[in-house]
């Protein structure tokens, strides 16, 4: 935990996990995964986004957990995962199916929730056949499939090439975050939460995003920059609710919209007046509530089926 900082009180304070473990990927990546709640409740699986890490949950993870075995896990490069050979989207495929193997029993299904880059985690394993067999249902918060940079609005000027260039040479800074200060908190604020966020939850976000590597950071914004996603989006056919802020810069609320209109099965768009990116903490109890109905209506339901 040399490098992982975040609030060590209140409700965005990470809970302790019941049990940790070691998943391997396909090129042999380690991730830090984390088991909370009962090994026999049903189970959700969480994927944070770009410079976050497992305390980004925190409050889903102590809402759900009295309920449900939730399990999260750190990106390749990101919390307490050692930075992977490979940046791509079939990188992070590879890491949440190999999360899958290494917590869930052969068939067994989860809900699995991704935020930004961990909703498109999701999106790029739509195709592979172990997500099909142990996915009943997804949620993807405040993400969206391609052109994320041109579509970003961190920059308050009118969209075009001059903007895209700049935001993303903005978003690709090789340049260190630095310390937590009231400045950066500012900037952290503006670029990727809503205007009314609370100090604490402002605070919670901006520890996390800055304990990100530097190097971690510029390698996966490289690859966002050049993400297209659209194709496997098809290939989504689980139930999927969609949640986005409509005061989101970072992927604005079009995205989302385009992702509802284009999942074959999607089953519900949420749009939070006024939320930012960071909609897990921003909003907490929207993201839960979501989870839960998703248990609620296609893991649960399938659970009972099985049982004679």
């Amino acid at each position: 935990m040399s490098r992982l900082t975040h609030v060590v009180s209140g409700p965005y304070a990470p809970p302790a996990a019941r049990r940790e473990l070691v998943a391997v990927s396909a090129d042999g990546a380690r991730l830090h995964v984390e088991v909370h709640g009962d090994e026999g409740a049903p189970a959700v699986v969480l994927a944070h986004g770009w410079t976050c890490s497992t305390a980004f949950w925190a409050a889903q993870i102590r809402a759900l957990a009295a309920t449900h075995r939730v399990i999260a896990y750190d990106q390749r490069g990101h919390g307490r995962s050692p930075v992977g050979r490979a940046h791509s989207t079939t990188a992070l495929a590879d890491d949440l199916v190999a999360v899958l193997k290494a917590t869930l029993a052969p068939a067994e299904r989860a809900v699995v929730a991704g935020h930004s880059m961990g909703g498109m985690t999701i999106m790029a394993a739509a195709g592979r056949p172990e997500f099909a067999e142990h996915a009943a249902a997804a949620l993807l918060c405040s993400t969206g499939s391609a052109r994320l940079v041109a579509q970003a609005q961190v920059l308050p000027v009118r969209a075009g090439r001059a903007r895209t260039r700049v935001t993303g040479a903005v978003l690709g800074s090789r340049a260190p975050l630095g310390p937590v200060t009231p400045v950066a908190r500012k900037i952290l604020k503006y670029a990727t939460m809503g205007p009314g966020s609370a100090p604490d939850k402002v605070e919670a976000c901006a520890r996390i995003v800055h304990a990100c590597p530097t190097a971690v950071r510029h390698a996966w914004s490289r690859v966002l920059a050049g993400l297209d996603l659209d194709a496997e989006v098809a290939r989504l056919a689980v139930p999927t609710a969609v949640i986005g802020g409509t005061a989101d810069r970072l992927t604005p609320i079009v995205h989302a919209r385009g992702l509802a209109a284009a999942l074959p099965n999607c089953v519900g768009l949420t749009e939070l007046t006024g939320m930012g990116h960071m909609t897990p903490v921003e909003a907490p109890e929207a993201v839960t509530r979501a989870v839960r109905e998703l248990t609620a209506l296609y893991l649960d339901t399938a659970e009972k089926e099985k049982t004679p």
